[in-house]
C-alpha cells in the first residue's frame, strides 16, 4: 500500500504531547493520594502551580484578584484536608492568618515539584 492509498485515519497525529501530560498527572496523583492519608514523608515538600483562571478552580475572590493567572502553592507543614481523586486535589491553607480551600482540577496543573 502506498503511502497515497492509506485511509484518512492513519493521517490523525499521534497526541504525544497529550500522552505525555496525562502519564506526568498521574505520577502527581500517584504521589498526593498516599499523602493525604498519611502527610508527607521525610523533608518533602510540594510545590504546584496552577492556572487560576481555568474552569473548575475555585478559590476565595480575593485569591483570585491578586493572582488572576497563576498561583504556586506549598505543601509543606500547614496544610489540612488534602483530598485527591480523579478530577482534581482540594486543600485547606492559611493566606494572612485565614485558613481558605482551594479546589484545582487536574486540568488546571502547570507545574509539580518536590524541591527536596
Amino acid at each position: 500500500m502506498s503511502e497515497g492509498d492509506r485511509p484518512a485515519d492513519h493521517d490523525t497525529a499521534i497526541d504525544y504531547a497529550g500522552q505525555m501530560r496525562a502519564a506526568l498527572l498521574d505520577v502527581v496523583r500517584k504521589i498526593l493520594a498516599p499523602t493525604a492519608h498519611e502527610g508527607l514523608p521525610g523533608d518533602h515538600h510540594f510545590l504546584l502551580s496552577f492556572g487560576s483562571g481555568e474552569d473548575g478552580v475555585v478559590m476565595p475572590e480575593r485569591l483570585r484578584r491578586q493572582f488572576p493567572d497563576e498561583m504556586t502553592i506549598v505543601l509543606q507543614h500547614q496544610f489540612w484536608g488534602l483530598a485527591v481523586d480523579e478530577s482534581g486535589f482540594s486543600v485547606t491553607l492559611r493566606f494572612g492568618g485565614a485558613p481558605e480551600r482551594l479546589v484545582v482540577p487536574w486540568t488546571a496543573l502547570r507545574t509539580f515539584a518536590d524541591p527536596s
